[in-house]
């Protein structure tokens, strides 16, 4: 069933926007995952103020495997260790099936990882908006269409989207839902629908009929107090919402309740805004197996170099911190940077300092993913500086940095240095994703 036009409008005024919402699932829990897959599948708490062995604190996170035994974000520790006892002080009569891992919130961690979902998101798309550590929504539009696929069976914007998450999962190892919808509403309301992992597409002629058996406090703007207030006029439903009499709306709302009736008619004009532009661009690449091969890896970073820095130029973005990034297995993180007196547009630069990097510290060791980042960008129209007395890796300066994390995750997949092409082609049951957040996006 075609969807109606706004007033003043016709169908044929541009082709429908193509929004993706991206929703990294049970992100802290999965980072902890990275370090220690031992627990994969396993109950997992990340709790905020909380210590090893205490009982105080909240729920910053907890895995689905947690949630089955009622523990829940926000909710006290004391309570979440009720319903779920620790693993790691489990009495002889316990029962370690029914208990799970407490780990402390790691928001330094975290970022890392998260850092490498956003590249990979500002990668994908020219539009990014950054709305939480684990969260963000993506405009689309001008790199796929909602047109049918060779096969007939699906539209090129699912095709896409599943790009995007097969990139995730493979470079960076965490499981992300996304939801593609002509609006941000619906797509942040499909990326919930069939979590974890989930691809929920909503074509631009099912909007309103996708929204309308959903709970009426999904609408996007409804919050608890709202949706009491609409049960108390029959209003369970986005469709009951989308049916009701606008101006009893507005009676009751005010200029909100309006707004809230075109939601729920899937009827939403925001446009994604960038948070603003990137404060460093980055590629990285896993290997197959983990290798010590010096030529090989520097093949890799050469490859990586040269890609960044191609990006870099292509958003007129110039730089004054080079530097890489090994991981070593399972997952210890080592970031190694060199900072330059200026900024500067040299992708031979790039290569020549990432390799200096490189076989300075890591020609000898094991590596399973390698990566390649200039940050401090600038994207002011200036003179680039004098590359003389550029520091050196043992300088010590501010953005020299070695960042170790514990136990990691295996990666049997590999990522060839270059870009991937996006394929011109790539159920639905409810589930509820929450978080309590933390940080906002670098």
């Amino acid at each position: 069933m075609a969807e109606e036009t706004l007033p003043g409008t016709t169908a044929d005024d541009g082709p429908d926007s193509i929004v993706l919402h991206v929703d990294m699932d049970c992100f802290y829990a999965a980072c902890e995952r990275l370090r220690e897959p031992e627990i994969e599948g396993e109950p997992v708490v990340v709790g905020m103020g909380y210590e090893p062995g205490e009982g105080h604190g909240a729920v910053a996170t907890a895995s689905y495997e947690a949630r089955e035994f009622g523990v829940e974000s926000a909710q006290p520790i004391s309570t979440a260790l009720e319903r779920l006892p620790r693993i790691e002080g489990l009495g002889p009569d316990g029962d370690p099936a029914a208990a799970g891992h407490y780990r402390t919130v790691d928001l330094e961690f975290y970022k890392e990882v998260a850092a490498d979902v956003k590249a990979i998101l500002h990668d994908c798309a020219d539009v990014v908006r950054e709305v939480s550590i684990d969260e963000a929504y993506l405009d689309v539009t001008d790199r796929t269409a909602w047109d049918l696929a060779a096969s007939g069976d699906r539209t090129l914007a699912e095709g896409f989207a599943r790009y995007v998450k097969q990139r995730i999962a493979r470079e960076v190892g965490v499981a992300a839902s996304i939801g593609v919808a002509p609006n941000m509403s619906t797509a942040k309301i499909a990326s919930d629908f069939d979590k974890p992992d989930g691809l929920v597409v909503v074509r631009p002629g099912e909007v309103r009929s996708f929204l309308a058996p959903i709970p009426v406090e999904e609408v996007h703007g409804v919050g608890p107090v709202t949706a009491r207030k609409l049960g108390s006029l029959g209003i369970e439903t986005a469709g009951d919402l989308a049916e009701a009499d606008a101006s009893v709306l507005e009676a009751e709302f005010g200029s909100r309740g309006r707004e809230l009736h075109e939601r729920a008619r899937g009827y939403d004009d925001r446009t994604v805004t960038p948070t603003g532009r990137p404060k460093s661009l980055s590629r990285e690449s896993a290997f197959t197996e983990p290798t010590d091969d010096i030529e090989d890896k520097r093949e890799v970073v050469r490859a990586l170099a040269a890609d960044v820095a191609d990006r870099a130029n292509s958003r007129g973005a110039m730089y004054r911190t080079i530097g890489i990034k090994v991981v070593v297995p399972p997952f210890d993180i080592n970031t190694r940077a060199t900072s330059l007196s200026g900024p500067v547009d040299d992708p031979e630069l790039v290569e020549s300092v990432a390799l200096d990097l490189l076989d300075a510290e890591f020609e000898e060791t094991t590596v399973r993913k390698l990566g390649v980042r200039v940050s401090k960008l600038s994207f002011a129209d200036a003179d680039q500086s004098s590359l003389d007395g550029w520091e050196s890796a043992g300088a010590g300066g501010d953005d020299i940095s070695d960042d170790r994390v514990g136990d990691g995750a295996s990666d049997d997949t590999s990522d060839d240095a270059g870009d991937d092409e996006p394929p011109n082609d790539g159920g639905k049951t409810r589930s509820h994703e929450g978080q309590s957040s933390l940080v906002e996006f670098d």
